[in-house]
């Protein structure tokens, strides 16, 4: 099983991957650029049409799928599947024509609950809702669609609120993606999923695409994914989380508190995404500003301010996405929910140098500078230092009194007397000024 999904992993990862150099093409001809501006961070129109080479990996993901045997299972009943593309196609679509021509936030809205619609009508649906401590629910189809819709909603705009710097959305929604894959097919390992359950086949497919794309996309980036790219990882990603966690049998809801309730674990996994984006609205709200109104007070922004660079700002948010990640499968895996002490370990490491790496990055840049300017003030050119001969000094003097048009030593100035007295450059310095150079010291005559 493990070679089958890795075959679909590299068709997904290899024609994305292949496809963006056109899609950049393409961009340029159909006005789909980011401008640089003050909301964003980068600096140079950059082609934002990386969710065309998304969606067409997708559609080859899925056919390569469909070819091999051990998914057969799963195209048995193509509904499930055409539904998610399907609904892929609409959201793509929505993000596409935003990139070319930018549009109103309700009219994005429209198109992403169109997509939650279709997905739930093909039956990918929330319908088994195990809730913590409240025991295994089993919606309404009216509930089941809403529910669905929402949770589509609530992923497509975690990512597209993510995608902010260079090579960070891609990247957090590979780890994501790849953590929750592991934890899909350990339950269908366990026949804890239903024949045929489409879950994990998405979760290799996001992968793929995220990895195709991230060489791509990362620092400085040769192309973005737009809000095409951002709204079809979501929607994929919820599809998948749907799935597994909405549709699976009730019978192992008492096995372990991550498996009595599965829609936790992509809460967990998406931690970064989905909490940039509720303090996004919070503080929006506080503003009273619109929710769609674009602001510099994400978490990647914050990162920038305090003093980390771009690539090490992405870097941090995938660790972080990483350390949750563990969190939320090791007791899946190990049925235990104690002897994280690494993972919590992990987790304070990082907290420690996302908040004291930038003050450190300044005393050593503050200390480099200060013994840069002691060297530079030891070794300032016109000034010597008292009590050190030189034994190039006297003809150096003699050249910068040339310069100035003074006369040389030896040499007799018109109308004058002849120089036969220069300044002992291991006199001492009474009487001058000690800033005062030597090319501007007054020759001294003999009496």
């Amino acid at each position: 099983m493990i070679a089958a999904y890795l075959t679909v992993l590299a068709a997904s990862a290899g024609t994305t991957f292949a496809l963006v150099p056109l899609c950049n093409r393409l961009a340029h001809r159909w006005g789909a650029i980011a401008i640089p501006s003050d909301r964003r961070v980068h600096t140079s129109p950059t082609p934002a049409l990386g969710g065309a080479a998304m969606f067409v990996g997708l559609i080859v993901g899925i056919v390569v799928a469909s070819r091999v045997g051990q998914f057969g299972q799963i195209f048995e009943s193509r509904s499930n599947i055409v539904g998610t593309l399907a609904a892929a196609f609409l959201i793509f679509w929505t993000g596409a024509v935003d990139d070319v021509r930018e549009v109103t936030a309700p009219a994005k809205m429209a198109g992403m609950v169109l997509a939650g619609s279709v997905l739930s009508l093909s039956g990918v649906s929330i319908v088994n809702l195990p809730l913590p401590l409240l025991g295994f629910t089993v919606l309404s189809p009216d509930l089941a669609a809403l529910v669905t819709v929402i949770w589509v909603v609530v992923m497509a705009n975690a990512v597209n609120f993510l995608d902010g710097l260079d090579g960070l959305a891609a990247g957090v929604m590979a780890i994501a993606a790849g953590a929750f894959l592991l934890y899909s097919v350990n339950l269908d390992r366990k026949g804890l999923l239903f024949d045929g359950n489409p879950g994990p086949l998405i979760a290799v497919i996001v992968l793929g695409l995220c990895c195709g794309f991230l060489p791509w996309n990362f620092h400085p980036a040769k192309t973005f994914m737009g809000d095409s790219g951002a709204l079809l990882l979501g929607l994929l990603l919820a599809a998948s989380t749907i799935a597994v966690g909405g549709q699976s049998d009730a019978s192992f809801t008492g096995q372990s508190w991550f498996f009595f309730a599965p829609l936790v674990i992509p809460l967990l996994i998406l931690g970064i995404p989905l909490g940039d984006m509720v303090f996004a609205i919070l503080r929006r709200a506080t503003r009273r500003s619109g929710l769609a109104t674009a602001d510099k007070d994400h978490l990647h922004h914050r990162l920038l301010r305090l003093g980390h660079g771009h690539r090490q700002s992405v870097v941090i948010l995938w660790m972080w996405t990483a350390i949750l990640s563990a969190f939320a499968l090791y007791p899946a895996f190990t049925q235990r929910s104690t002897l994280m002490l690494p993972i919590a370990l992990a987790g304070l490491a990082l907290l420690l140098f996302t908040l004291l790496a930038p003050w450190f990055g300044r005393r050593r840049g503050s200390d480099a500078d200060d013994d840069s300017e002691d060297h530079e003030g030891s070794e300032r050119p016109g000034v010597e230092r008292p009590g050190v001969a030189d034994s190039a000094g006297l003809d150096t003097l003699s050249e910068e009194r040339m310069i100035q048009g003074l006369p040389r030593t030896g040499e007799t100035p018109p109308g004058g007397e002849e120089v036969t007295e220069v300044i002992d450059l291991n006199e001492s310095t009474t009487g001058t000024n000690p800033g005062q150079t030597v090319d501007q010291l007054s020759p001294r005559k003999s009496s």
